[in-house]
């Protein structure tokens, strides 16, 4: 068990034994609708409610099985902004169907797992413990059957916008996710290549060994400036590698 997990669960537990005691509790912390302007926590609130102890066994069962390894791989700040966001992309949807009450954690928890499919597609969830099938199918499969459902072609009080508005908030943070790292990584390599110099861009040009003023210089400098010199005219100023590029850089505007 990883920190948020052990934390989500306990909170959804604490809140559905509380709600054993006061029963009228849902009808503060649902998400309707129509009403969030007179009610404007329930957008967070309602992933914290469950309609029975089935609704939570199986809320807190996939958060159980998939949360950890998502949480080990994202790290655990940004794992419960996945949650959190997941879970206010499934009351996002919800507004389709204005008068339906919403409660559980189900747009989280399908949040959760997209990300456990992102990262691990052929991994093999086993359905009612004897099925095997990819989790990258079964992503696909669920999220036919809630369209289906969220069209009204299955009855039942399952919200399976909340399902397709978790599926859709995990994968737009994934992403925003990965291309931030991205940039990161990018920025810290140019950084690195020039020793905490900022700047964007080393030049490509053929570098200019004549404005490289060689007086003061170390002996191990001046060997290493007189080796990438010969190198240049060797095999051609593009066959220089980008810490080579970047000394040579130095070496200009010191």
């Amino acid at each position: 068990m990883t920190p948020w997990v052990s934390r989500l669960i306990a909170t959804n537990v604490a809140v559905f034994a509380l709600g054993v005691f006061l029963p009228d509790m849902w009808l503060t912390l649902a998400l309707r609708p129509r009403l969030v302007l007179h009610q404007p926590w329930t957008p967070i609130t309602y992933m914290f409610v469950h309609a029975g102890p089935w609704h939570i066994f199986f809320n807190m069962l996939s958060l159980y099985f998939f949360g950890p390894r998502v949480e080990q791989r994202l790290g655990s700040e940004r794992f419960i902004v996945l949650y959190l966001l997941s879970g206010l992309g499934g009351a996002v949807l919800s507004f389709l169907t204005p008068t339906a009450a919403i409660v559980g954690a189900s747009g989280a928890t399908f949040g959760v797992f997209l990300a456990f499919a992102m990262f691990w597609p052929h991994d093999r969830i086993l359905i009612w413990g004897v099925i095997p099938v990819e989790a990258r199918v079964l992503v696909l499969l669920t999220t036919l059957y809630s369209l289906w459902g969220g069209t009204g072609s299955v009855g039942g009080s399952v919200a399976h916008w909340a399902h397709l508005g978790g599926y859709a908030a995990a994968y737009l943070y994934l992403r925003w996710a990965d291309a931030r790292s991205d940039r990161r990584q990018f920025k810290k390599r140019v950084e690195d290549a020039t020793f905490g110099k900022r700047s964007p861009i080393v030049s490509t040009a053929p570098p200019d060994f004549d404005a490289i003023k060689r007086d003061g210089l170390h002996p191990l400098t001046l060997e290493e400036l007189d080796r990438l010199r010969a190198k240049v005219a060797a095999e051609g100023a593009s066959a220089l590698t980008p810490d080579e590029r970047a000394f040579l850089h130095r070496m200009t505007i010191r």
